[in-house]
């Protein structure tokens, strides 16, 4: 079946802004305090992050359409946790896995349980096909083309990622805290790897530490205690002196930076566009690319041997001819260079499946890019030839295992989205969720 292309909505990106684009308790009446820039500040302590009728006990509930869906606005978090014997009943075709459906589940107390409660006061049913929440393993939260952005806009991010179902985030480098999103059970769960490290003069401006390679030891060092499990790099950028994309960092420091990442128990992952970077980061031992446009028939392999994951970001990608026809003049080798990687994107991300090489969801928001675009980069995995249920896999069960988190679970936070189709048939079904549930309400 032929897709048809999807309007992706795309912010001005700078010329030189290639590639950019929680389980708390709520407060309520807590607002979101001011953004802080983190580049200068001491590393905080890491924290781990139609209508149905139910009688039970005499009391009957009726539940049509969307419930609970009172908008919330900056400073009024909602509880997100039901309380006094309270229970949402999920029931229809809960797709705990991409072979194990189940008939029902239970949350209670915000957590998931197949057993059905033995007492409850009251029951709220939704009906329908349930994915686990959905995993934006690259994103920004915080953050717009020019660097920081206010906190209320960082909610309007975030807000606008969960009402898509997107309830795990990935943020892949930022320089700002955060941290308060943690104390907002109405919000997604945000999993940091501190502030991007790049070279001098090379990323986006108001982004990034830039630095030099002796410095990079102890800068990947800091941010593995500032992140929540993994750390950012640069992997490679424009020299302008070259005129084109080269690596940033030599074999011994990189190899040297996350060997002391992985000392400090973090990941570390790293921005790449173009080929000359890769084989040494892989060989270093990193874990993930973002991006991985330059991966060939020498280096897939290298990649599928050593399990290194990739995050293709394809919608960010899609911008690739833009910015190669605005750079042209100035940087002809760099343009050129930018247009091959797009041409053949779909081919390396196929390729790259069919190796065995892990790949997820990540949509680079928060740069040149809009928040709540993940169904898009699903749909963009398809396109590129992944089955749909590989793609689905990439956004949910499989991407939650990579990051360490549960899906629908025994005893996981009920974090979980209700479609009214099998979105295995169509995943153009994601764009429609008819419920998201976030620690066990339904907020949208």
């Amino acid at each position: 079946m032929a897709l048809v292309p999807l309007k992706v909505p795309l912010r001005e990106v700078h010329p030189d802004s290639a590639g950019a684009a929680l389980e708390g308790t709520s407060r309520p009446g807590a607002a979101p305090p001011k953004l802080r820039d983190m580049s200068d500040e001491a590393a905080p302590g890491r924290r781990t992050g139609g209508t149905e009728t139910v009688d039970t006990d005499g009391r009957t509930t009726v539940v049509t359409g969307r419930v609970d869906t009172a908008p919330t606005t900056v400073g009024s978090a909602r509880s997100a946790v039901p309380t006094g014997g309270v229970a949402l009943h999920v029931k229809g075709r809960i797709l705990a896995g991409p072979e194990d459906v189940r008939d029902e589940l239970w949350v209670v107390g915000g957590r998931i349980t197949y057993d059905r409660p033995a007492t409850v006061r009251d029951v709220r049913t939704v009906t329908g096909w349930v994915l686990p929440g959905l995993v934006d393993a690259h994103c920004h939260v915080g953050l717009d083309p020019h660097g920081p952005v206010p906190a209320e806009i960082a909610e309007k991010q975030a807000l606008t990622d969960r009402d898509v179902g997107a309830l795990l985030l990935r943020d892949a480098g930022s320089p700002t805290d955060t941290r308060w999103v943690d104390d907002r059970a109405d919000l997604p769960k945000i999993i940091r790897a501190g502030r991007h490290i790049a070279r001098t003069r090379r990323y986006i401006r108001n982004y990034a530490h830039e630095i030099e390679p002796p410095e990079l030891v102890a800068y990947v060092a800091r941010e593995a205690r500032r992140g929540d499990g993994w750390v950012k790099l640069v992997g490679d950028w424009i020299d302008r002196g070259v005129g084109d994309l080269t690596a940033c960092w030599p074999r011994d420091v990189v190899e040297a930076a996350i060997a002391e990442a992985h000392r400090l128990g973090a990941r570390v992952t790293a921005h790449c566009f173009a080929e000359d970077s890769l084989r040494d980061l892989v060989e270093a031992g990193i874990d993930c690319i973002e991006h991985a446009t330059g991966l060939t028939e020498e280096t897939i392999p290298l990649f599928a041997e050593r399990g290194v994951a990739i995050v293709p970001t394809l919608i960010n990608i899609a911008t690739f001819p833009d910015l190669a026809r605005g750079a042209e003049s100035k940087f002809p080798r760099w343009s050129d260079h930018m247009r091959q990687l797009h041409e053949r994107r779909y081919a390396t991300v196929r390729a790259a499946y069919d190796a065995g090489i892990p790949i997820y969801t990540g949509t680079d928001a928060g740069g040149g890019l809009a928040h709540g675009l993940l169904v898009s980069e699903v749909i963009e995995l398809v396109r590129a030839g992944l089955p749909v249920v590989s793609a689905l896999n990439a956004a949910t069960w499989g991407a939650r295992d990579w990051l360490g988190r549960p899906a629908l679970d025994e005893g996981a936070p009920a974090d979980l989205v209700v479609y009214e189709e099998d979105p295995r048939v169509e995943v153009r079904t994601l764009a429609d969720p008819q419920h998201v549930v976030l620690n066990g309400r339904v907020v949208g």
